[in-house]
């Protein structure tokens, strides 16, 4: 297969790989903020009520459904421009998305209650609408730097190696952004002001350098223009797709049963365990064995399967936070203990998500005819910010239950039930959130190893006869 059009669009190089991970890289440095700390900013620093916060996620939410597909197949069925089909929306869009993430975290002073809900929902809609104008062609970056797909698994390890350092700049942010007054520890808006600012900068570099290391070398041409209307039926019949319906929800649930451990964290060690200063660790214990298995982890989903690994992995990961439900463990070490134990399971699905993303899309294009790849990735990170959604309605609604109002634990509230609910929350969800993703994975989801290498043989032999018909 020397002559394949395979061989002819793989051979990525170091380059290729360093810049890819940058691009997460950078997109995690912003998203590392809304993911580690609105939550708490917006309940301690801006005083806006939960149920005022659940809803503007909600409603940012539903304007996703509409903005992201929209947004893949603008960029679909645009003229190809020299800087590459992908490549040029992240140069462009950079410096825009890094200055919206700062001004969530812009306290305007003087402004009423609802002067800072409004700032707050235009500010987060905003931040999310760039963001998907950034993403989403980032995304679809790897369908076009390769056609080889165990190429673009190992780019899916680079994305992720990315990810990894990309959220930690967050998640030391928040340890480091409160103040004590009168004794008592309050998140400070100017620290975490200055934090995000400092934090914006590295994501402008890590996106240019995106840019200039990676190429394109998979020729793409616009959809036609007379698709154009036809846009929502691209849509419609990527929603019947089995192995992409099925990535689609674990990843969401994935993302959500994460981002809901790491903003339910900071309360419950506030309270619970009573140890404010070690908020950061679990999240910490949930990337360190990323560190190791991210040296292995291509040749290990090569030799059993990317779909097999990942699925058992959030088997494992649930069966950890429901280890940890049974125990109701006391000791802030032991709990660290389990975390770091589920984290072992969740390093595999956070490595090779995006060529799991990646197959499902390859499947589209092979099996069903679909060569929307901007619409796909589109309604993919659409699925993963209901993710979003679903751990803001969840962490809401738990604070709710036990009793959270006026941004503190009402200490006539606080008793020995009070705190068992708290913590049984905070690990019962993520063990049905880790456990649904592995029924999704390993049951709705038929790519499997073996069909991920006929899957191959047949995008090879379409391309052939492609490139015959032309």
């Amino acid at each position: 297969m020397e002559n394949s059009y395979i061989s002819r669009t793989s051979g990525i190089k170091g380059k290729d790989k360093l810049g890819y991970a940058m691009g997460d890289f950078g997109s995690c440095l912003l998203f590392g903020l809304v993911q580690s700390i609105l939550q708490k900013y917006y309940t301690d620093v801006l005083q806006l009520s939960i149920v005022s916060i659940m809803t503007m996620m909600v409603i940012a939410r539903v304007w996703d459904a509409i903005n992201d597909p929209i947004w893949g197949s603008i960029i679909d069925r645009a003229p190809l421009h020299p800087d590459g089909r992908y490549r040029h929306w992240i140069k462009v869009f950079a410096v825009p998305v890094a200055i919206s993430a700062v001004l969530m975290f812009v306290k305007i002073p003087g402004l009423s209650q609802n002067g800072y809900l409004i700032y707050a929902y235009a500010s987060y809609i905003l931040f999310g609408m760039l963001y998907t104008c950034i993403n989403i062609p980032y995304g679809s970056l790897a369908q076009v730097i390769t056609s080889d797909d165990r190429e673009r698994a190992s780019l899916s390890v680079f994305r992720s190696v990315g990810s990894t350092f990309g959220a930690m700049p967050a998640m030391v942010l928040i340890s480091f952004c409160y103040v004590t007054v009168g004794g008592e520890r309050h998140m400070s808006g100017e620290k975490t002001l200055v934090g995000s600012v400092i934090i914006a900068v590295f994501a402008i570099i890590a996106f240019y350098l995106t840019y200039r290391f990676t190429k394109e070398r998979v020729e793409t041409k616009p959809s036609p223009k007379s698709r154009s209307e036809k846009a929502i039926s691209v849509v419609f019949k990527l929603f019947k797709s089995r192995p992409y319906v099925a990535v689609c929800v674990a990843s969401m649930l994935f993302l959500a049963a994460q981002m809901f451990a790491q903003a339910y964290n900071s309360y419950l060690f506030d309270y619970y365990f009573e140890a404010p200063g070690l908020t950061m660790l679990p999240t910490v214990c949930q990337y360190l064995p990323v560190a190791v298995i991210m040296l292995f982890a291509g040749r290990i989903s090569n030799k059993l399967g990317r779909r097999e690994v990942c699925s058992y992995g959030m088997l494992f990961a649930g069966a950890c936070y429901l280890l940890l439900y049974v125990l109701g463990v006391k000791s802030v070490w032991a709990f660290l203990a389990v975390c770091l134990a589920s984290g072992i399971g969740t390093a595999f699905m956070f490595l090779l998500l995006w060529s799991l993303a990646t197959d499902a899309i390859d499947y589209n294009e092979v099996r069903l005819g679909i060569h929307d790849e901007a619409t796909s990735y589109a309604c993919y990170t659409f699925m993963r910010k209901l993710g979003q959604t679903v751990e803001a309605v969840l962490v809401n609604a738990s604070l709710i239950r036990i009793g959270y109002t006026d941004n503190v634990l009402n200490t006539a509230n606080i008793n020995a039930a009070t705190l068992k609910r708290m913590y049984s929350d905070s690990v019962l969800i993520p063990a049905i959130l880790f456990l649904t993703a592995f029924v999704f994975l390993k049951f709705v989801n038929p790519l499997g190893k073996k069909e991920i290498e006929q899957l191959r043989l047949d995008k090879e032999e379409m391309y052939r006869s492609r490139a015959a018909a032309e």
